[in-house]
């Protein structure tokens, strides 16, 4: 079998990269009888070169692959029909301005394979780049403080090699004694945290981030039943809350009065609370200065988020008064970081971080008859259907959704 790596060809141009040079290495000597080959490209993280001198052909002509493997959506024109393609499609969500696209692959007879849709059999994601999303977002919150207070300036994290590099600088900068709390149980949450302990920046427990003051800066990780409650007061399980999310109210407020700095790594359901409101943050006891928000779900649980912000112009201002957006250095502004693409400025270590992952979880389905049904239940399309599992998104393709 043979797979290429493709050319991202996406517009903002993407460095990233599924598999790096060391882990084709490393697939090659697992799976002797496939072959690797590369689509040249002058924006990759890792040059031609690196792949050439690892032993991989590089050329500008992969049409002979069975297997085309990338990161961000292909463009339309450049899809090759007949083959099995790999890729963020950002269809799953019936997300309209990527209707074409699928219609596009329904019509090229194309097996498309969505890395979010490569799940374990409990349909947990088992591939994706949040661990990098919360690293950077992190970074990027502590940017937001430092420029809006004039107490310091942290460099771009585009403009920085890897994760060691960003934790260097964030451990060259002097913090007053501020609240942080992050929100999260997953990958986005767990990436932040790394930052948060690599900052030696003491965690402590709910009731004592609360209640008590502290002469350092203090971080509090959370999870939903910490801020939210059952509208009847009982106190069942994180599954109950999953199950019956419309059964609670946000419970946010009391963690919003304390907190300086708010970094947002959580997922966010459908029918679940809003996390804080437009009125809430008029409310004189809201505290939150500076919001990291990673999910970035605009108009979404998150109220100062009211757009997507870019990694050229990452920070804006929201005014609780005014409900709009103003410069973030302003006294009555919320400085908002809500980059949606936030992987892509740490992009070797998120490469090789989402490499060890199609590694180890989906490349070998295809030497093992995909034993654990990796492959089955990823795939979204076939024979220039949808498969039974994505069958829900036929109205969406016929443009009645």
């Amino acid at each position: 079998m043979k797979f290429a790596i493709i050319k991202e060809r996406k517009t903002p141009p993407d460095r990233r990269v599924v598999l790096s040079p060391s882990k084709l290495v490393e697939a090659k000597k697992l799976f002797p009888g496939a072959v690797f080959k590369v689509e040249s490209s002058d924006i990759r993280v890792f040059p031609d070169a690196a792949y050439k001198s690892a032993g991989f052909e590089v050329t500008s002509d992969v049409s002979d692959c069975d297997v085309l493997i990338g990161v961000k959506e292909v463009p339309i024109e450049a899809l090759i029909s007949n083959k099995k393609y790999f890729f963020f499609s950002h269809t799953i969500k019936k997300q309209s301005y990527n209707r074409k696209l699928l219609n596009a692959i329904l019509e090229k007879n194309i097996e498309l394979y969505d890395h979010e849709t490569i799940v374990n059999s409990k349909g947990f994601r088992l591939i994706g780049f949040g661990c990098y999303a919360g690293i950077v977002g992190t970074f990027n919150g502590f940017r937001a403080w430092g420029l809006k207070y004039n107490s310091f300036n942290l460099p771009k994290a585009e403009t920085l090699l890897d994760q060691a590099d960003l934790i260097k600088e964030l451990n060259n900068i002097s913090l007053p004694n501020i609240k942080i709390l992050l929100t999260g149980s997953g990958k986005v949450a767990n990436g932040a945290q790394e930052m948060l302990e690599a900052m030696h920046i003491k965690s402590v427990s709910v009731e004592d981030y609360l209640n008590q003051t502290f002469r350092e800066p203090v971080y509090c990780k959370i999870d939903v039943l910490d801020y939210n409650k059952r509208k009847d007061g009982k106190v069942i399980d994180m599954f109950d809350f999953f199950d019956n999310p419309q059964e609670y109210v946000s419970d946010f407020m009391r963690f919003a009065k304390v907190t300086d700095y708010y970094i947002a790594g959580h997922f966010y359901g459908d029918g679940a609370p809003k996390f804080y409101t437009k009125q809430d943050v008029k409310s004189p006891d809201f505290n939150i200065k500076v919001v990291a928000d990673i999910s970035c779900d605009v108009n979404g649980p998150i109220a100062t988020t009211v757009r997507a912000s870019t990694i050229a112009d990452p920070i804006y201002g929201y005014n609780p008064k005014t409900e709009t957006e103003i410069d973030y250095k302003d006294a009555n502004a919320i400085a908002v970081m809500a980059v949606d693409n936030l992987p892509c400025e740490l992009p070797k270590d998120a490469s090789e971080g989402f490499a060890e992952q199609f590694l180890t979880n989906v490349i070998p389905a295809f030497f093992n008859n995909d034993a654990d049904g990796i492959l089955q239940r990823a795939k979204m399309t076939q024979s220039g259907k949808l498969t039974e599992r994505f069958s829900y998104l036929q109205d969406y393709v016929d443009g009645k959704e």
